[in-house]
């Protein structure tokens, strides 16, 4: 026991309730066991229930191989028909159950993997906590399992329609219009052109969505025949193809068309499993009223929350920051003010790796730009040699004055945070007719500047859009501190249902594929039969399978926020047997120790072998 205090008390929990789960138990304690996914003798009608939900974890683009779902059935539907199963089955089966719920309920809520692994953490301090167990218990005494998978999943109506996608997609895995190769093109297709594709894409479009046909496509019309006219019909299925992927919606079939329209159905189903992941922990009903910007669809909306439902106030286009280099990080921060006329503060990097190399190439780029210094001894405008020196060393900064040539224009809204990002205004108003929109520094630059001060200074008295644009005007820099902060929310999806329709935007920052290779390396091992506990085996060693039986299905589930450890730690033999002579010494004064919501094992001087899981 000496050895043993030398733990934190939490671990040596652990070590403690693992040690006796696997084991400490004997035939006479385990039979008065409660069972509460047996009804008497046999599995109750809520176990086929759970068995069930688990089973369609994948509507939630979740994989139902994760919670044992085979396994599972396979044994009740064993102890449902064959004999009765024995006391020592039935425990061992019905935690195994409990298990698997609770991990699912868990997972459905904050996600299978941490949103820092995933390039997401600004979204994990915001996130609602969850009690699995109390969910499961409550949603049980009801008779209602269902409830609590309700209430584990986001209660977001876009997730429900992404839901929805993530099944017609589905459906359209396999298809015929997929099982042959789009032809290559030599040269861009324009309206009234000839293409020997033309059969081929209609197939594609009409199972997308985008192209309605009279009659269904029968399967010589899915196959790529003599050169057909690529007409008008079909040039309006390309232009909302084109609108769905983030695309310039022109009707040519150009050669980035051509590569969406080469995607499976099968990588757009990942593509809606990862959304469904990510909305799991963005934190998207905040407050009253929010501000979001989806970085690959370079789409801001700023909308009010009412009784969880959520009006879209004002809608536009942002320029985010370059994949290549500067990337605009992933923020929620709340916005505080917003200052009129703002100089710009040139970043360090900005300005040790593009400022100064131009200003040495280019002296009168300096006062054209109406940029300045600032150091210990004030502000200094004249420009030299040593004083970009003294930039490049760190003893002075560059700032931009305000003008019509100030990078941040004539309004930046500022929520701090310590990337210094910001939103602005912008002087190059044309980029926002691209349709990849990603050439800032990292800082996000609006398309209705005014629009957003309007929603943002809604709760200031006399901020009118006329003052607003009269603030913008003025030659002098001003600030104006909100009445009411504003959740800002700087996210990432690709995936969204929008007045639904389904919508696809590239991985321009790469962090899908990023979300999916944890989620990769996360998995189970596939599913395998529930190992059964022989009473007649005297001992079971720390190898068994009763011990990979522990490991497989997961540990724990405890009544916090939803962040109880599903995974037991892996035991030296050494702890093992310091935690089971820690048990045998306290069997006297506890002869039964019930540990989280699911574990119960029998403590009694006795030959140790595991009770259930």
């Amino acid at each position: 026991m000496a050895r043993y205090a030398q733990f934190p008390a939490w671990r040596a929990a652990r070590h403690l309730a693992a040690a006796l789960a696997l084991f400490c138990s004997n035939t006479s304690a385990l039979a008065a066991l409660p069972t509460p996914w047996f009804d008497g003798p046999r599995p109750s009608a809520q176990a086929q229930a759970a068995v069930a939900l688990l089973g369609d974890a994948a509507s939630h683009g979740l994989d139902p191989h994760e919670y044992d779902v085979a396994a599972l059935q396979a044994e009740l539907t064993r102890a449902q028909r064959g004999a009765q199963p024995t006391p020592e089955n039935a425990a061992t089966l019905d935690h195994a159950l409990s298990a698997a719920m609770l991990r699912y309920l868990h997972d459905l809520h904050n996600g299978r993997a941490p949103p820092a692994q995933a390039r997401h953490a600004a979204t994990d301090a915001a996130h609602q906590p969850f009690d699995a167990a109390e969910a499961l218990r409550a949603a049980r005494a009801l008779h209602d399992l269902p409830l609590a998978v309700r209430q584990a999943a986001p209660a977001l109506p876009q997730y429900q329609r992404l839901r929805e996608a993530l099944a017609r997609y589905r459906a359209l895995e396999g298809h015929a219009a997929w099982q042959q190769v789009l032809p290559r093109l030599a040269r861009a297709i324009k309206p009234g052109a000839t293409w020997r594709g033309v059969n081929l894409l209609a197939a594609r479009l009409a199972a997308l969505g985008d192209l309605s046909l009279t009659t269904p496509a029968t399967p010589s019309a899915t196959a790529p025949g003599p050169d057909a006219v690529y007409g008008d019909a079909l040039v309006a299925a390309v232009r909302s193809f084109q609108q769905r992927h983030g695309l310039e919606t022109d009707g040519v079939l150009g050669q980035a068309t051509w590569s969406a329209l080469q995607v499976q159905p099968e990588q757009r189903v990942r593509q809606l499993e990862l959304m469904l992941e990510r909305l799991r922990w963005t934190p998207l009903l905040q407050g009253p009223r929010m501000i979001v910007i989806n970085i690959p669809e370079f789409v801001l909306r700023a909308y009010d929350v009412q009784d969880e439902q959520i009006t879209v106030q004002v809608q536009m286009k942002v320029i985010v920051g370059k994949a290549l280099d500067t990337r605009t990080p992933l923020i929620r921060e709340d916005l505080r003010r917003i200052e009129f006329k703002p100089y710009w503060n040139v970043p360090a990097s900005i300005a040790r790796k593009e400022l100064v190399p131009r200003l040495q190439r280019e002296p009168a780029y300096w006062a054209q730009e109406g940029f300045e210094f600032v150091g210990p001894q004030g502000v200094d405008g004249e420009l030299s040699a040593a004083k970009l020196q003294a930039v490049l060393n760190g003893t002075l900064r560059m700032r931009q004055r305000p003008g019509p040539r100030n990078a941040q224009g004539d309004i930046k809204f500022v929520f701090p945070n310590r990337q210094a990002i910001y939103l602005h205004h912008t002087p190059s108003a044309n980029l926002f007719d691209r349709a990849r929109r990603d050439f800032s520094h990292g800082c996000i630059r609006l398309e209705q500047p005014v629009a957003l001060a309007a929603f943002a200074l809604h709760g200031n008295t006399g901020w009118t859009e006329d003052r607003i644009r009269a603030a913008m005007a003025q030659p002098t820099s001003s600030v104006v501190a909100l009445d009411l902060p504003i959740p800002v929310l700087i996210t990432y999806g690709t995936a969204l249902v929008k007045q639904g329709r389904v919508y696809f935007f590239a991985d321009i920052y790469g962090h899908d594929r990023a979300l999916d290779r944890v989620l990769r390396q996360r998995k189970r091992p596939p599913s395998r039969p529930l190992t059964r506990l022989d009473p007649a085996l005297p001992h079971q060693s720390i190898g068994s399978p009763a011990r990979r039986l522990v490991r497989h299905h997961g540990w724990g589930a405890g009544s916090g926020a939803g962040q109880a450890d599903m995974t037991p730690p892996i035991l030296s033999s050494s702890k093992i047997r310091l935690a089971a002579n820690a048990a045998r010494s306290s069997a006297a004064t506890s002869p039964t120790l019930v540990l989280n919501t699911m574990v119960r094992v029998s403590v009694l001087p006795c030959t140790l072998r595991v009770v259930s899981i």
